[in-house]
């Protein structure tokens, strides 16, 4: 794939950020990620009263993306209305990592028009991937 237009990401991203259930920390967050087909993906954050029910936007967005089929992915954003911008929280960064290789462009942008970027493997270096699995030695039977 080439260029990535990150316009469209980011009007995607916060059109989901307007969709997020976040009652609790009144923090919204949308996510937009690029699949390798070229089709962009959505998801918001869906806070739960028993606050570990609450499920965030990038892993949201990757899940709607596995169940239309798709498995590889070229980039994500997320949107935030702050004023700082917000990379993956650490839970999402290993989802992300399941997923998108490490040189994957991640980035965060907000309704001031700033945007920040990272490779996947800035926010998750030497991440535990499917490879450590595949790789491994299984020890006893």
């Amino acid at each position: 794939m080439s260029e990535i237009n990150w316009a469209a990401l980011q009007q995607a991203a916060k059109q989901a950020a307007a969709q997020a259930y976040a009652p609790y920390s009144k923090f919204p967050v949308g996510v937009a990620i690029l699949a390798d087909s070229g089709k962009i993906y959505t998801g918001c954050n869906v806070e739960n009263a028993s606050y570990g029910g609450t499920v965030c936007a990038e892993r949201n967005a990757i899940g709607a993306a596995v169940v239309a089929g798709e498995r590889n992915f070229t980039a994500l954003l997320v949107y935030t209305p702050q004023a700082m911008l917000t990379p993956p929280c650490g839970i999402c960064r290993q989802v992300i990592a399941e997923f998108f290789t490490p040189d994957a462009p991640i980035a965060s942008c907000n309704h001031l028009q700033q945007q920040q970027d990272w490779t996947l493997g800035e926010l998750l270096p030497a991440a535990f991937t499917p490879t450590y699995l595949a790789n491994s030695t299984k020890v006893g039977a």
